[in-house]
């Protein structure tokens, strides 16, 4: 069986079959070539001879001897045989013979053509009488055949009769040239064929195909590029798809994750203000006789911890709404503006101790849900409200593109150490535990902000200011 590596390439086969062709069709044509030129150099070696079997003919009939004639003539060529026939197939005369032959020369075919048409030759045939080969041409006048003849072993006749050798040495010349030229196509054409071969391999064996490969500039090349881009882009295509659903997978786990987590956190938020509550009822009930004071101060602390409930449920409800409904909420043209002062309106009467400082542009236009972006601005407040130890909280306006504003929230608190910086938009998680429950936190505020400011297209950030606070910088799309 024959090894892959010994097999010819399509192009080496291509360019055999090329010079096989061309050898052929240099053959055929040569051949063609010295049979048409020999045919011509007979008619003409033919016209020299009854040029000259017809002088001979007329001087016959003037009363010439044939001896008496080519005495006096130059003969066209060396050697030459010369007869005279009568009508009946007898030689009446040869000069190169010493005794004349009796039998007919009626049956040759020089002298049947003669006397059928005037003229004939015969190309090459052997004489008996002289053992020689000779080429014939007779012609008859009527009365007489003049036959001449030029033996083959005479320089002339084979000179005259021979190829062109020029033209052959030409002929092979331009051939070669054409090989050559043939090589280099095929090559050519071989290259865009290997690498079509090699694309195909690889694409056979799910490599990487990239459609910076390059082929020659010409329609075959054209084509070989359309089909590696072609399928450079659909093997993109097919990882784009193979990423985004990796992508997806992915997310829907981390959902599945984070409400897993949400639901414990859930459940262990809602341990403590259940417990207390319980706590506070089961005390009134089983001491009818407590104090008006005692009962009020229980009653007043079961009402702080349903309080806490309800902003617990309230704030999972409004997560669970932004991440399983962003496409189902409701957008429309919002005054950011009034939304805004409203949120500081609240946040003074909540803590007149506190100086509330906004500096925004009036009549701020975005397209968003109020809701979900008034919990931005009152989470914001609440947690620096309860946490940060403030007295100063101011926000403005950073810069206003055409797509979207941007805002810087800060205070003048105490701030938080950095290791818990990249946590403060988790869910539920807190810096100081006792503290913040006692404050009344939920731990879901900034996690609000955050997907809040996603839901609207904008992006969010903290850090520590270098004078003390933190200052949080958000956009949010027109």
């Amino acid at each position: 069986m024959v090894s892959a590596n010994r097999t010819l390439r399509y192009s080496q086969k291509l360019f055999l079959l090329l010079v096989l062709f061309a050898w052929a069709l240099l053959a055929c044509f040569l051949t063609f070539q010295y049979e048409r030129e020999k045919s011509f150099k007979v008619i003409q070696l033919n016209s020299s001879l009854q040029l000259f079997n017809a002088k001979m003919a007329e001087a016959i009939k003037d009363g010439i001897t044939p001896e008496e004639f080519l005495a006096g003539t130059k003969l066209p060529f060396d050697s030459l045989r010369v007869s005279v026939i009568s009508p009946d197939g007898n030689v009446s005369f040869d000069n190169t013979v010493t005794t004349l032959p009796h039998t007919s020369h009626l049956t040759r075919s020089e002298i049947s053509k003669a006397l059928k048409t005037g003229s004939g030759y015969t190309l090459r045939r052997h004489s008996e009488s002289t053992d020689r080969t000779y080429f014939y041409s007779a012609m008859y006048d009527g009365h007489t055949i003049v036959r001449s003849a030029i033996p083959y072993t005479s320089i002339s006749i084979s000179e005259l009769l021979k190829a062109d050798k020029g033209f052959i040495y030409f002929m092979c010349v331009v051939t070669l040239i054409l090989i050559v030229v043939a090589y280099f196509a095929t090559r050519k054409l071989g290259t865009n064929i290997t690498r079509l071969n090699n694309f195909a391999k690889k694409a056979e064996r799910g490599e990487r195909i990239y459609a910076d490969e390059s082929f020659p500039d010409d329609e075959l090349g054209e084509i070989s590029s359309h089909i590696v881009m072609l399928y450079a882009k659909l093997q993109e295509a097919n990882a784009e798809c193979d990423r985004q659903h990796l992508l997806v997978l992915k997310e829907e786990k981390e959902k599945i994750r984070i409400k897993k987590q949400l639901t414990n956190n859930i459940n262990h938020e809602l341990k403590t203000p259940i417990a207390s509550i319980q706590v506070c009822l089961e005390t009134i009930d089983s001491h009818p006789d407590m104090e008006l004071s005692k009962r009020k101060e229980f009653i007043s602390r079961a009402l702080d911890n349903c309080s806490r409930l309800r902003s617990l449920l309230t704030d999972v409800a409004t997560i669970t709404r932004m991440e399983d409904g962003f496409n189902h909420i409701e957008k429309s043209s919002v005054n950011l503006s009034a939304i805004i002062l409203e949120c500081f309106d609240d946040a003074r009467h909540k803590a007149p101790a506190i100086d509330f400082n906004v500096d925004i542009p009036d009549n701020m236009v975005i397209n968003g849900n109020p809701d979900i972006l008034k919990s931005i601005f009152s989470n914001l407040l609440d947690n620096a409200i309860a946490y940060s130890g403030c007295n100063q909280v101011r926000l403005s306006m950073t810069s206003d593109t055409t797509t979207d504003y941007s805002f810087s929230f800060t205070d003048n608190g105490s701030g938080v150490e950095s290791k818990h910086l990249p946590h403060l938009f988790e869910r539920f998680y807190r810096i100081d535990k006792g503290r913040s429950r006692s404050a009344g936190g939920t731990g879901l505020g900034l996690a609000i902000v955050k997907n809040a400011v996603i839901f609207h297209d904008g992006h969010i950030s903290v850090r520590n200011r270098h004078s003390g606070g933190l200052e949080f910088d958000f956009t949010l799309s027109k």
